[in-house]
């Protein structure tokens, strides 16, 4: 038998199947990493994998290492509304910082850790992570960075692969919106998202090509599976993936946010640009690889302030013209979704951004107050419009998250 008579991909498994999210499409489940830090210097902590064994089991099951050990993932589960999810997400950050306090810890949720680390960046010991350094080397040993993930629930794989490339081209309005790391070891290197500028440096990262056909995709990352390049697709780290173990396009562009309120309004303004693009069409059509590809960079760098390129009028367009732009299409589909309140406030996000935030703390006091801030904000966050009190997740099985890097 042929390569190309055989069937596509079964080295490792089925992992092509397409696995649907059971019941009403566009449900969302949100990943937000966060650094630990020492609750009295804010200097990094390395000590993900020990805290958790310490933690209680009801909190330990919403989270996961990550790459480095300075750096732990909360989890979701699956919900239909952005308002119960960001209330689950809330719920964690304070019974994280509750149980983290008596170990002398805490956390915070920023794109990048602003401060020096005092010693080497440490890895996580699991199985994947050993492999991401294996791969990686000197790459994996950066400055920390932490994301948001957005997972958006697809029933059908079809479907998945035009919304992977219709998400895809508002990744430099994401980028921009959500841009929270102009500081990083200790300095401002001029970028509103320094995480992109370090995260970049991986492989396989930025943003996919557009994919005719799910079979298309298939074959084309099957590709890489089969000679053994990379183990499965959640080694692909681009700013929009697939996930098929699960069933959902995982939107993966964001900082991580301070805030959780802010978290809500970016989670909700991608549940709306995901219904938008399956129920009526693209914000945008989607730019030249060569446009796309500037623009990332250009939200990147001046994040709210970016004026990214219209390749339909010739010009230079203020990024928050797209934003209003966005949230205008956008009210609609929120109206059905029930997460207008949440898709108004990414009006008030684009007016006053994560990075000019921290920027106003760095001149008041230096990195020292960025981080004495970002830790003041995780414990004190505020956001429980659901959930009054800390509540155990439904259980993982199929079409719940799954943790990756």
């Amino acid at each position: 038998m042929t390569r190309s008579e055989r069937p596509p991909c079964r080295t490792q498994g089925d992992w092509q199947r397409w696995a649907a999210i059971r019941g009403q499409s566009y449900t969302i489940g949100v990943e937000e990493e966060v650094i630990l830090l020492d609750v009295q210097s804010h200097a990094l902590a390395q000590c993900a994998e020990t805290v958790i064994d310490q933690l209680e089991p009801s909190l330990a099951q919403h989270l996961t290492p990550e790459t480095h050990s300075g750096v732990l993932e909360l989890k979701t589960g699956v919900h239909q509304r952005v308002r119960d999810a960001a209330a689950e997400l809330g719920a964690t950050r304070r019974e994280l910082n509750r149980q983290l306090r008596p170990l002398g810890l805490c956390a915070a949720s920023v794109g990048c850790y602003p401060l020096q680390a005092g010693e080497p960046i440490g890895i996580s010991t699991s199985p994947r992570y050993q492999a991401i350094e294996e791969s990686m080397r000197a790459l994996v040993h950066r400055a920390p960075t932490m994301a948001l993930h957005v997972h958006v629930g697809v029933l059908d794989p079809e479907d998945a692969v035009l919304l992977l490339g219709r998400l895809s081209a508002v990744v430099p309005l994401l980028i921009a919106l959500s841009a929270n790391s102009p500081v990083c070891e200790g300095r401002d290197g001029g970028f509103a998202s320094e995480r992109i500028a370090i995260f970049q440096a991986y492989p396989r990262t930025g943003i996919a090509r557009e994919f005719k056909s799910y079979d298309e995709y298939v074959a084309s990352i099957g590709t890489m599976i089969d000679a053994g390049a990379i183990p499965d697709p959640t080694f692909l780290w681009w700013d929009v993936r697939l996930n098929p173990a699960i069933g959902t396009v995982e939107v993966r562009a964001m900082d991580a946010q301070v805030a959780t309120a802010d978290s809500a309004a970016i989670v909700a303004l991608i549940q709306c640009l995901a219904r938008l693009s399956l129920e009526e069409g693209p914000l945008a059509p989607r730019p030249s690889p060569e446009v796309l590809a500037e623009n990332r960079f250009l939200a990147a760098r001046d994040g709210l302030d970016a004026l990214l390129i219209d390749p339909e009028r010739g010009e230079l367009v203020p990024v928050c013209e797209t934003v209003e732009l966005a949230v205008r299409r956008c009210r609609p589909h929120a109206a059905v979704l029930g997460c207008s309140v949440e898709l108004e406030r990414v009006l008030q996000l684009a007016a006053l951004g994560g990075a000019a935030r921290q920027r106003r703390a760095m001149l008041r006091g230096g990195p020292a107050a960025l981080a004495r801030m970002l830790a003041t904000t995780f414990e004190a966050d505020p956001y429980r419009p659901s959930a009054p009190r800390f509540t155990r997740p439904a259980p993982l099985e199929p079409g719940c998250l799954e943790v990756t890097v």
